[in-house]
């Protein structure tokens, strides 16, 4: 009993998403249609970056390049700052819950040798909202920017351009919160034994990420990109493919069906077109509130032709609840197993929060 929920706690969002798509099938009956509703390529790419970032992860690479820019750290500022800004920035390349599922057990441990139990919550609070804040800026940054990049066949400049204010606000109220962290000096220990880089699969991985990237600028076709790094992976790496994130694969699947059959339902479609046209961005945020910002991207993607304002809402509403963003439930669970009071987290997490998604939508109201 307790494995299943277990199980149930840790693929909530998979096993809704799974409930919704076998409801539908009542109302559409399964039948060889069900297959146009399933966006191959963009399950193709997000495999491939996650086994590549899987790769990458197993191998150690993030930790050391971490460790290697915290050596000369002396204040408390300084070690939130960087820990903060590590998953800001790389969030955009290695998507936010790779991001967080690397950073957060180190944030821990650096801090515990550092003697800074205590500005855990803050710090990791920050590290939550940076990665999924930082991951908006690029289309391999998370899940729904992939989708909703593939989906639409935007063009670059079009998201950066939707995307960019947004991001520059939230790392300049970051940074102000981080800067009230404290000035006590530090000194860091060693981090445990140095990891040393299999070359050879660094090598392999930099040219799948690179060929990954080809892929979701079209330059490359999509089931070429997926024949390559499957048949490279078994051969020389077979561990990383095993680690990969199928059940965010399968959420996806689940809800093209879902919402396929949704589209088909009399009424339903023009009920929900009505109510998200022109309303792009504050519909997002609540439907993320609710769903989380993955499955409300393809929801509501069915339903608008603004991809632009939905990449807005999407990724503004991964701030708010903790289930707003699935990334950020990754933080809660590291959290738990520590000897701290969850309910303190909770708050800080909560008001970090609220502060960057009432901040952000000010700025969307007076550009929009």
């Amino acid at each position: 009993m307790n494995k299943i929920l277990t199980i149930i706690k840790k693929e909530s969002v998979m096993l809704i998403s799974l409930l919704l798509a076998v409801i539908s099938m009542f109302f559409i009956s399964p039948s060889a249609d069900y297959l146009n509703y399933i966006d191959f390529r963009t399950l193709a790419l997000l495999f491939c970056l996650m086994t590549v970032m899987t790769g990458f992860n197993r191998i150690g690479l993030f930790k050391i390049l971490a460790e290697s820019l915290l050596e000369k750290i002396r204040t408390v500022r300084g070690l939130v700052l960087i820990l903060m800004l590590l998953c800001f920035f790389s969030s955009m390349i290695i998507t936010n819950d790779v991001v967080l599922i690397t950073f957060v057990p180190f944030t821990i441990t650096v801090l515990k040798l550092a003697g800074q139990k205590k500005k855990l919550i803050l710090t990791v609070s920050l590290e939550t909202a940076a990665a999924n804040l930082g991951s908006m800026l690029t289309p391999i940054g998370n899940p729904q920017n992939l989708y909703l990049y593939s989906a639409y066949d935007m063009k670059i400049t079009d998201f950066f351009s939707a995307i960019l204010p947004y991001a520059v606000l939230s790392l300049v109220i970051l940074l102000i919160i981080a800067f009230l962290s404290g000035k006590a000096e530090i000194k860091l220990g060693n981090y445990g034994e140095r990891l040393f880089i299999n070359s050879k699969l660094m090598i392999l991985y930099l040219v799948l990420f690179g060929v990954s990237l080809l892929g979701v600028f079209r330059i490359l076709d999509f089931r070429v990109l997926l024949i390559v790094t499957v048949i490279s992976i078994l051969l020389f790496d077979i561990k990383s493919i095993v680690k990969v994130d199928y059940s965010l694969l399968l959420t996806f699947v689940f809800l093209f069906i879902f919402i396929g059959n949704l589209g088909r339902m009399p009424g339903i479609n023009e009920w929900l077109s009505s109510i998200v046209k022109e309303n792009e961005v504050i519909i997002g945020i609540l439907t993320s509130q609710v769903f989380s910002n993955v499955p409300a991207a393809i929801l509501l993607s069915e339903f608008t032709q603004n991809a632009q304002s939905l990449l807005i809402g999407v990724n503004l509403g991964g701030l708010g609840t903790l289930i707003a963003s699935m990334a950020s439930l990754i933080s809660f669970k590291y959290i738990q197993k520590e000897d701290i009071k969850k309910s303190e987290y909770i708050f800080m997490f909560t008001v970090i929060n609220i502060v960057l998604l009432t901040l952000n939508l000010l700025l969307w109201y007076i550009i929009k």
